[in-house]
């Protein structure tokens, strides 16, 4: 029976701030968590606090280093294992018979991409595991602009809908018997990947033209669904503004708080600076407060000793998505700010600098005046009405 087989796009979302990407046993990646505190997550960057005298300038804030982990961090997802070696030889010949199968590439206008290396690269997998996973020899021979080929390799934006599946990052027939092919069968490809896991999809689509399905060997690959990574794109630390959009739900954990209702006040007016306009800051932000902490972006909560670094008076961290896989997030999707044991009047101060920080000002001189410099008292003034 002939058909179309689809595989699955599945793209790592990190939790926490640049979390190690960590090979399994099966050679595919996942995320490590790094150490939590109670809310759910390890703050990355830290404020000190200036001492109790008004006239003290307060040193500049800090950055914490995460724990070391044991795990090493790649930058770009495991290869598919190499299988062992087998003594036993393919015997025979599948569906595409015994002469070499020609495979053309071809690619969206104006990309010029080397695809037909990745394709040269899916080729020789197939080539060197015959006898492994098919029981029969293939030979393949890649001629990007072949006249007569038995297969198309076409990369594509946006692929034909597969077997029902809208948002496949490829497709291609299901061959178990030379009477269903149809010269020249077309595997489709999305673009928009990196090497490794554009060349993983092209392996995965050219076992279904030897006759394997998703439950065949090898696993790892032939899976309907996997881990893959787009090419690179920009960081979060290096865009105007590395959110998906400018409405922001908070939620207040005011357990620890010496006052919870002046607490609560001091936070309201901090991002009430940011609804009314702060300098050089996004001017469309908004802020919803919801009482579940599941429901929130933000979720600021109080301590008594500091999660990351002796001596903070505040830390922060981002978590979002890294479709890139180079370790770093490309879009935050939420932000945990930790304040720890601080004066009610100093709770806004901290609130305010690091949503400055979040929202693309890493750096002081490009946050708003309030948070340069600032000094003790200045900390503890009305800052957002000046």
């Amino acid at each position: 029976m002939r058909g179309v087989s689809v595989f699955v796009v599945l793209l790592v979302v990190l939790a926490g701030c640049t979390a190690p990407l960590s090979p399994t046993e099966d050679g595919r990646t996942t995320t490590t968590a790094t150490p939590t505190t109670a809310e759910g997550q390890t703050p990355a960057t830290a404020t000190a606090e200036p001492t109790t005298t008004a006239q003290d300038t307060p040193p500049a804030p800090t950055t914490a280093t995460p724990a070391p982990t044991t795990t090493p961090e790649p930058t770009t997802p495991a290869p598919t294992p190499e299988p062992t070696p087998t003594t036993t030889p393919a015997s025979g010949f599948g569906p595409w018979g015994s002469d070499p199968v020609v495979i053309a590439v071809e690619v969206p206008e104006g990309d010029d991409r080397e695809y037909a290396s990745l394709v040269s690269e899916a080729a020789a997998f197939w080539e060197a595991n015959d006898a492994r996973y098919l029981g029969y020899e293939i030979d393949y021979e890649v001629d990007a602009d072949a006249r007569n080929p038995d297969l198309v390799v076409r990369f594509s934006d946006d692929i034909p809908e597969c077997s029902g599946q809208a948002d496949a990052a490829g497709c291609a027939p299901y061959i178990t018997d030379r009477r269903q092919i149809d010269r020249p069968e077309t595997v489709y490809v999305r673009t928009g990947f990196g090497d490794r896991s554009t060349a993983e999809v092209i392996e995965h689509e050219l076992g279904h033209t030897l006759g394997l399905d998703h439950d065949d060997e090898p696993a790892e690959l032939m899976n309907a669904t996997s881990i893959l990574y787009t090419l690179p794109r920009t960081n979060a630390t290096d865009k105007a503004f590395p959110w998906d959009d400018s409405s922001f739900t908070v939620y207040v954990n005011d357990t620890g708080a010496a006052d919870t209702d002046a607490a609560r006040d001091q936070v309201r007016n901090a991002l009430d600076y940011y609804t009314d306009g702060a300098p050089g800051m996004p001017d469309n932000v908004t802020f919803t407060y919801v009482s579940d902490p599941d429901e929130a972006e933000v979720r600021i909560s109080f301590a008594e000793t500091s999660p990351c670094v002796r001596g903070a008076a505040s830390c922060a961290a981002a978590s979002g998505y890294d479709p890139d896989g180079d370790g770093a997030l490309e879009t935050y999707g939420g932000l945990r700010i930790v304040l720890v044991d601080l004066d009610t009047d100093a709770v806004g101060w901290h609130v305010g600098y690091w949503f400055a920080h979040y929202l693309g000002a890493e750096d002081d001189e490009d946050k708003p005046d309030p948070f340069r410099n600032a000094t003790y008292s200045e900390r503890r003034s009305e800052w957002w009405n000046e």
